[in-house]
């Protein structure tokens, strides 16, 4: 092993030149934390002519995968090439040839990490995975590692950084959401088709590997129940910071009697919640366990170095395990069988936004609607709205009450006489867990 490790990497855009822009500027310190040279061997790349801004030797590309997967002298396969239906083959490929696989994919994970953890066993390999879940924030291996004598209850956070950088904007600077989209994507937050972003599908990836994880559970992508940001509007965030809280869009997974809730969607937080504060395109993962009690993780989401950093230290952890002779024995099959909660069995706080007609009767009337239902109200704004004659805007916060009740409530609402509209609604989170 003194003679070193040999790298085949599998994608050569931003976080693969980060990659390589560590290993070869780092190698001081690898040496020390490994004791062996790491050397990148073949990287496959779209196009070996591209004109790329950072020195690499260009025998080593090479436009054919099999020269990665096939080649004997290399012994760890490092993914970040991106996509799901290429990028599993490879994977899949690279463990049966024997070959340590470290990938930064959310999407490959959140959908087949079960299916491709299983191969990894089969073989004797390992296969790390921390950089597909908040860039360079080193959450799963606290999952893993730092927290695995405990039992997680709760794991909420702020896992995407292009939709925290646009609600940070429109919270800031008072801002409608498209305005900052597009600002987004000149700065190189947001891509040009934003939909995996802004619809919360990229956050609920991440939360399914997270819960996956934390509660040794399979749990599938479909599990999680999702909703975008792209309904959010700046007046909602007036309302909710009058009434002492702050819209995020939050990845929340939490474990009761055996059961979980998944689910990323806007939600109010009280304003000194460590999340609240957490701003532009950072991400933070808060997480509650059983005997520590409440840990936050924070950093940069995503980016070149950032990521790259996560990958290289799965590297270490991969080399280590190699020279130890354990590689392939830290993975576990899940100890909790899947039981999801229902909605009678999730429970939190709403907020609401309504036009009702200005006319007696009308407040009588919903107060009626949530006694009926036994919610009471927490906090309560109520005024006339000067352009819309005869029609007033009321702002509620509901006490806790369950999912199921609140659906009832919202399509009544929907159905009353005395409501215009129903403007909008959240789920209010970050109280005692």
């Amino acid at each position: 092993m003194d003679r070193g490790v040999t790298i085949g990497l599998l994608g050569l855009g931003t976080v693969g030149s980060g990659v390589i822009r560590i290993i070869s500027e780092h190698q001081a310190e690898l040496h020390h934390q490994i004791g062996c040279p790491v050397e990148i061997g073949r990287v496959l790349v779209k196009d070996k002519l591209k004109q790329r801004d950072f020195d690499i030797d260009e025998l080593k590309l090479t436009e054919n995968a099999a020269d990665v997967l096939t080649d004997p002298t290399i012994n760890v396969v490092i993914e970040v090439m991106g996509g799901v239906k290429e990028s599993r083959q490879h994977i899949t490929d690279a463990l049966r040839n024997k070959k340590h696989v470290v990938t930064a994919n959310k999407d490959l994970m959140a959908l087949y990490g079960a299916e491709l953890l299983k191969v990894a066993e089969e073989n004797g390999c390992d296969l790390f995975y921390e950089a597909s879940v908040a860039g360079g924030i080193p959450v799963i291996r606290g999952l893993t590692e730092g927290l695995a004598s405990d039992r997680i209850t709760k794991m909420m956070g702020i896992v995407n950084g292009t939709t925290n950088y646009i609600l940070t904007k429109m919270s800031e600077d008072g801002r409608d959401y498209e305005d900052v989209l597009k600002e987004a994507q000149a700065l190189g937050f947001a891509e040009s088709d934003p939909t995996s972003d802004v619809e919360g599908l990229d956050a609920a990836r991440k939360m399914a590997i997270l819960a996956t994880l934390g509660f040794s559970m399979n749990v599938d992508l479909e599990d999680v129940i999702v909703r975008g940001i792209t309904t959010v509007t700046t007046e909602d965030m007036n309302y909710c910071e009058q009434l002492g809280y702050k819209l995020k869009l939050i990845g929340l997974a939490k474990r009761k009697d055996g059961r979980a809730e998944l689910t990323v969607q806007p939600m109010l937080l009280p304003l000194n919640h460590p999340l609240a504060a957490v701003q532009n395109e950072y991400n933070a993962v808060y997480i509650y366990g059983e005997a520590v009690g409440e840990t936050m993780f924070y950093g940069p989401g995503a980016g070149s170095l950032p990521t790259a950093t996560a990958v290289v230290s799965d590297l270490v952890t991969v080399i280590k395990n190699m020279r130890l002779g354990v590689s392939g024995r830290s993975i576990h099959s899940p100890l909790h069988r899947k039981q999801l909660q229902t909605d009678e069995d999730i429970e939190s706080k709403y907020f609401l936004r309504l036009h009702v007609k200005d006319e007696t009767g009308s407040f009588a009337a919903l107060t009626s609607l949530f006694a009926k239902e036994n919610v009471s109200f927490e906090k309560l704004l109520q005024w006339p709205l000067e352009e819309e004659v005869k029609t007033a805007e009321v702002v509620i916060i509901t006490h806790t009450t369950n999912r199921a009740v609140y659906e009832r409530i919202y399509k009544a609402l929907e159905d009353m006489d005395v409501v215009i509209d129903v403007k909008s609604s959240y789920r209010v989170e970050g109280g005692q867990s």
